[in-house]
């Protein structure tokens, strides 16, 4: 039976997302064997006269490679897949992984050697100049991440990936002019209070072109301008491992203390580099479908009422950013169900519990971005 929603997600991704047009060629790589939304967005393109091209991805063959293979043949894939990927004007990811941890029990040296000499490579020219999106696909593996039946998960999802992101676009230029001449940023509740300069750095909205779901505003702090201590509540897994109960203590910008499940292991991680110990974004989740927690960042960062920061690397690269081989986000839920929590612009609240407070920024609450 045909299903709608993925037609209008295929839609949406093909015309609004990447803007896809005539006689562009568009990369859809799946990261498993979920082929339905595939099949859906390769018709779209064709609809709009450009050339699809698909690619299949499989953690299982990847973490084979990944423990027998070398950094020399590393190499070779990533010239061979840099030239596809320079060839294209579009790019979409969906994310159909039935094991998200089927890389957990691969080296960590293992798995820094394939970002920094495949990954990083390869995508060099999809970040410079192509247009892109990441999705994930409403299987079963996504609904048992996120503790649901698959059904409620396929609402939820073709919810808020099919959301009027054109009007919360709009709704969010607010929100992005007042972060714009905004100097300090403080940051409290439960086991936090942590206080940064985001003065003269950039700020953008990200409103369904480079994610789905979407549903959030960022900026750049200053790297060095981030001083006291921030526990998050939200799981995150990254790079095969889910960490929890996350602790970061900051003093002038460097993490000089942190705790999580696995201490150890969230350690070796702020070691891969200079930047690993740095925050380079900034982000207020704006997503009204999105409320509680599901393991999946695509959807976490975006929760209503939550902020998060990156670890690692800037999403945009100036003077006064952090530069990281990684780029890292974890979510702390501010509201009361979560235990509450604060966000002030230059000392004036601007939201508390998840809701804001300010006559001007009112209009970007779940009440008036549902309708």
């Amino acid at each position: 039976m045909k299903d709608i929603r993925i037609e209008q997600l295929a839609r949406n991704v093909v015309t609004y997302s990447v803007n896809l047009q005539k006689e562009e060629k568009l990369l859809i790589e799946v990261e498993g064997h979920d082929t339905v939304l595939a099949k859906a967005i390769v018709i779209e393109a064709y609809n709009v006269g450009a050339y699809p091209f698909v690619v299949f991805t499989d953690k299982a063959i990847l973490r084979t490679q990944l423990l027998h293979g070398s950094s020399e043949q590393l190499e070779r894939l990533a010239a061979y897949d840099f030239v596809r990927m320079d060839d294209m004007d579009a790019y979409v990811l969906i994310r159909a992984d039935a094991n998200d941890s089927e890389l957990s029990d691969v080296p960590s040296e293992k798995i820094d050697q394939y970002w920094k000499v495949y990954y990083h490579h390869v995508h060099e020219p999809r970040w410079a100049k192509t247009k892109w999106c990441i999705l994930r696909y409403p299987n079963a593996a996504a609904a048992q991440r996120a503790k649901m039946s698959t059904e409620k998960f396929e609402d939820l999802y073709f919810s808020v990936c099919n959301l009027d992101y054109a009007k919360l676009s709009e709704k969010m230029e607010v929100l992005v002019s007042l972060l714009s001449k905004t100097d300090k940023v403080r940051i409290t509740g439960q086991g936090t209070e942590l206080i940064m300069s985001i003065k003269g750095m950039p700020v953008r909205k990200d409103a369904g072109l480079q994610n789905l779901p979407d549903g959030e505003v960022y900026c750049v702090p200053i790297k060095q301008s981030i001083n006291g201590v921030i526990s998050f509540n939200t799981p995150v897994n990254f790079r095969g491992t889910t960490f929890d109960n996350i602790v970061l203590t900051f003093e002038h910008g460097k993490i000089i203390d942190a705790k999580a499940n696995d201490k150890a292991k969230f350690l070796r991680i702020l070691e891969i580099d200079e930047g690993s110990r740095f925050i380079g974004e900034f982000g207020i989740g704006l997503n009204p479908y999105i409320w509680d927690p599901m393991n999946d960042i695509l959807f976490d960062e975006k929760i209503w009422g939550s902020i998060h920061l990156a670890i690692g690397s800037a999403p945009v690269q100036c003077e006064g950013s952090n530069l990281s081989s990684i780029h890292w986000d974890i979510v702390y839920n501010q509201r009361t169900e979560y235990g509450g929590g604060q966000i002030w612009f230059d000392d004036v609240l601007i939201r508390e519990n998840g809701y804001f407070v300010t006559k001007e920024l009112e209009g970007l609450n779940p009440t008036n971005t549902i309708k």
